[in-house]
């Protein structure tokens, strides 16, 4: 029986979405795979369709309508997968810069380690990201070591997109109540895992930047990860129980 599945977003991400998924179900362990497309004007999700009849019944595709941001689509992502009977629910890029190899150590994290979330990290053995320049290197590592301090969490790679989720985190976390939309929903979510007292625990792997396609970072995202998270600090002081 397969009970992980991959929730990919996809905005414009023709180039990666079939290397991808193939390389995904190419995996010793199997998945299954959730594209959220947020309307790609580049057919990312036209070649998804095409790909389902070729791995019928295990993968599948949510087109939303307009670029609706990064959180709000694993959002959705969760909601679907919780209506289902999958037990373990992972986050994973669509262009490689987290490796499909890796999927199974994140399984085997929770499954066999007891871990109710399991955190890909860049930053547990030292730094371990691939071509990046050093000033972006350097704004990330602080931003971790930066929501640390605020948080109190004691979680390396904060920011990190690679995650695998045990189903009853999701069903715990009111994910209603998740706020932030952009790459700060990571944060929120592991701090809100943290707030719940799940075990978490990060498994060592190497980030490579994409090689195709084009990032979607931005100003706006980066505030709202550093001045957001204050406010997420101090919310939580005063609204514990509603977390």
């Amino acid at each position: 029986m397969v009970n992980g599945i991959i929730i990919i977003p996809t905005f414009n991400e023709i180039e990666n979405i079939e290397r991808i998924i193939r390389n995904v179900f190419s995996q010793r362990r199997k998945f299954h795979i959730l594209v959220v497309d947020d309307n790609s004007p580049d057919g990312t999700a036209t070649r998804v369709r095409t790909l389902q009849a070729e791995f019928p019944e295990r993968l599948f595709i949510e087109e939303r309508v307009g670029k609706q941001g990064l959180g709000t689509a694993y959002i959705h992502g969760f909601k679907w997968a919780l209506k289902r009977d999958f037990e373990y629910i992972f986050e994973m890029d669509a262009d490689f810069s987290h490796n499909p190899n890796d999927l199974v150590r994140l399984y085997n994290t929770c499954k066999r380690d007891g871990a109710d979330v399991a955190i890909g990290s860049r930053y547990i053995t030292g730094v371990n990201v691939i071509n990046w320049p050093m000033n972006r290197v350097l704004m990330s590592w602080l931003a971790s070591r930066y929501v640390r301090f605020i948080t109190g969490m004691d979680i390396q790679d904060t920011t990190a997109g690679f995650v695998c989720y045990k189903r009853r985190v999701l069903e715990t976390i009111n994910l209603d109540k998740i706020q932030f939309v952009g790459y700060a929903f990571q944060i929120e979510m592991k701090f809100k895992a943290h707030l719940h007292n799940f075990k978490i625990l990060e498994v060592p792997v190497i980030f490579t930047d994409r090689t195709r396609g084009t990032s979607k970072m931005s100003g706006s995202i980066i505030s709202e990860a550093v001045f957001g998270v204050i406010k997420m600090k101090l919310k939580s002081l005063f609204n514990r129980k509603k977390v």
